[in-house]
């Protein structure tokens, strides 16, 4: 029995199953409230909604489906997580009810003791506990949604794609589900398929035998082999050649390979993370990436967004890479200027995360102050004069001008007619000033 046991909202048609989860749920000392349609559970839980640790809910009910239970009692002032029950067929629905908050999925048919599990491990993840946590890759709106999705995703052992521009992170993302995951204690293997000559990379991946080919002169284990229960991850999967990827497949599909030059299979346990900056939707089959491929990879997608369109994450990104890069040297830096950090902010950065990082610890190695200036972090915009770095008045005019349109769209809830009112320039004007510095997001589609 448990101390401190927890409530649990279930939404269920079937007398059966019901009844059978209610009965080991009870078992195991928490308390059940079970409903057996949706209707019937929206006005109920919308009563105790406060109370309950989490709802399992059926995606296919006999009156509406557990999408609609889910979405209309969502903006309850508490809102209980969801976890879902699925079949196979409604995995692509469960995967986009995840990306809208929901905290899991089980599919039919399950074992009861991993269905505990996940119940156990479900009530505990509200939006508010991850916050809790602190977030790992930064502080922007659309970075944490990707950061929610991949905790969401942790516990299970589908694939994982990780879409996102080179340079803007995916391979921290992958790290971080793995160390999220139940599978942190075990290895995590990186792969980059695209800087492996294609020659090697099916030996490299799942290992050859001896005498396989010239030069084999003893067994060596692949990655696939080495990442034991862990996971491997395959980092620009877009540039597998296409004789590897029917294989890739069949260790997905299957859950086992043959080493190079081998004939007895061998079992494949880790969990498959893969990250493209291509859109592989859109180069299946003669186009260089197969189809079905693509979709067993795809389960689970999450995208890591470009730099330029998370500005609120440079700060932070910047304080970061600072602290990592004097730790490792004898400098004495105190931080950024206030110059250098609007110079940061308007810069489109192209390089994404990757980028701002190379430039932060160059700026470190070689900064002669105590304070990183505009023309440490960038030198080709900057001139010296003597012992002055002056920056451009074209990027300190951006500066201002981001700092006032920003206080201006703040003031004014995002309406642009508002804010060019303030500003005493025309709609036009500031709708192409905020154009040019990256602010058109911040306007409100009304306005």
């Amino acid at each position: 029995m448990q101390p401190d046991p927890a409530r649990i909202g279930l939404v269920e048609d079937d007398p059966v199953m019901g009844g059978s989860i209610v009965q080991r749920l009870e078992l195991e000392g928490w308390r059940v409230t079970w409903w057996q349609s949706g209707r019937d559970a929206i006005s109920g839980i919308e009563g105790i909604s406060d109370a309950l640790d989490l709802v399992i809910c059926d995606i296919r009910l006999p009156d509406i489906s557990g999408e609609v239970v889910f979405n209309e009692l969502a903006n309850l002032p508490n809102s209980p997580p969801f976890m879902f029950v699925t079949s196979q067929g409604e995995i692509d629905q469960a995967v986009r009810l995840m990306r809208s908050g929901a905290v899991d999925f089980m599919t039919k048919p399950f074992a009861m003791d991993e269905f505990l599990r996940r119940i156990d491990a479900g009530r505990r993840t509200t939006h508010s506990q991850l916050r809790l946590k602190g977030y790992f890759l930064g502080e922007s709106t659309a970075i944490q949604h990707a950061e929610d999705l991949l905790r969401r995703y942790a516990g299970h052992d589908l694939p994982v794609l990780i879409a996102g521009e080179t340079g803007s992170g995916k391979e921290v993302a992958a790290r971080l589900l793995h160390e999220v995951s139940p599978r942190s204690a075990e290895p995590f293997i990186a792969v980059n398929c695209a800087a492996i000559p294609a020659e090697l990379l099916e030996s490299e991946i799942f290992g050859h035998e001896k005498g396989a080919f010239t030069g084999a002169q003893q067994r060596h284990l692949g990655y696939a082999e080495r990442a034991g229960k862990g996971t491997l991850f395959l980092d620009e999967i877009g540039d597998m050649p296409m004789p590897l990827q029917a294989k890739l497949l069949r260790l997905i599909e299957d859950g086992s390979f043959n080493r190079v030059g081998g004939e007895a299979p061998c079992k494949f346990r880790a969990r498959v993370v893969s990250a493209t900056h291509r859109d592989l939707a859109q180069r299946g089959g003669s186009s260089g990436f197969r189809e079905d491929l693509y979709f067993r990879l795809a389960v689970l997608p999450v995208t890591i967004p470009p730099l330029r369109e998370r500005h609120e994450d440079i700060p932070w990104l910047l304080g970061r890479f600072l602290e990592n890069a004097v730790s490792r040297s004898d400098v004495r830096i105190r931080g950024f200027s206030a110059l250098a950090q609007e110079a940061a902010l308007t810069y489109p950065w192209p390089g994404n995360v990757r980028e701002l990082r190379n430039r932060v610890e160059r700026a470190v190695a070689l900064s002669t102050s105590e304070w990183i200036m505009p023309g440490d972090l960038f030198p080709e915009r900057a001139v010296k004069s003597g012992n002055t770095t002056f920056a451009p008045l074209a990027d300190v005019r951006d500066a201002a001008e981001r700092r006032q349109i920003e206080r201006a769209l703040d003031e004014t809830g995002g309406q642009i007619a508002k804010a060019a009112g303030l500003l005493a320039v025309s709609r036009t004007t500031l709708w192409e000033k905020m154009t040019r510095l990256g602010l058109a997001d911040r306007a409100r589609s009304t306005s």
